[in-house]
């Protein structure tokens, strides 16, 4: 992102280079050639007009170009009010949030914390935010029923810690049929997350 902004940034220098090279009097010009190469045939004042007329022109392409780059590095970057929105709404999502385990313990809904709070947050970014660029990293001493990740995204310094806590819940327990209809005989381990969120890098 850093990189596009750069380059349109120059862009734009160069578009303001060939503007004030349009708005260079053909007298100086005249003079300038004269003092380097007096036997130079003299530029008629046409090609001045013609000269000013494509610098202009490219100027204003550039200017153009770096415009719509601008925009496009907007998209695909997170400003710090998007961030902040998606992660107080994905906090908002994942506090209640049920689901239920395998038999070795494994959630069904998700894969990880990480990936369950990077799809929320990005669900929660809005139509302006970009719909990828979140990352969530783990703490180091994160366990199954106790989690902190500290969340951020691309453009955005501000950092948030979202804490999960995995607690057991029997009424989210579910038992699937069995064969041919039979009543089943393995429950799934219902549990809920209750969420808070924090500015700050856990």
């Amino acid at each position: 992102m850093q990189t596009l902004n750069q380059t349109n940034i120059t862009v734009l220098v160069l578009a303001t280079v060939l503007v004030a090279m349009a708005c260079v009097k053909a007298d100086w010009v005249r003079a300038w050639r004269e003092g380097i190469n007096p036997s130079a045939p003299e530029v008629p004042d046409g090609a001045f007009v013609l000269a000013r007329v494509v610098f202009l022109s490219i100027a204003a392409m550039g200017v153009y170009t770096a415009v719509q780059g601008f925009g496009v590095a907007d998209d695909l970057s997170w400003s710090e009010g998007e961030l902040t929105s998606a992660v107080r709404g994905a906090t908002d999502d994942l506090d209640g949030f049920p689901f239920q385990v395998d038999p070795l313990g494994a959630p069904l809904a998700f894969d990880d914390y990480a990936t369950l709070i990077v799809d929320k947050v990005t669900e929660n970014g809005g139509g302006d935010a970009p719909a990828t660029g979140v990352n969530a990293e783990p703490s180091d001493a994160d366990t199954d029923a106790d989690a902190h990740l500290t969340v951020t995204a691309e453009g955005v310094d501000k950092a948030f810690c979202v804490h999960v806590v995995r607690t057991r819940s029997k009424k989210d327990d579910s038992t699937p049929p069995g064969a041919a209809g039979a009543d089943g005989t393995l429950t799934l381990a219902g549990y809920r997350l209750t969420a808070t969120t924090r500015e700050g890098a856990c």
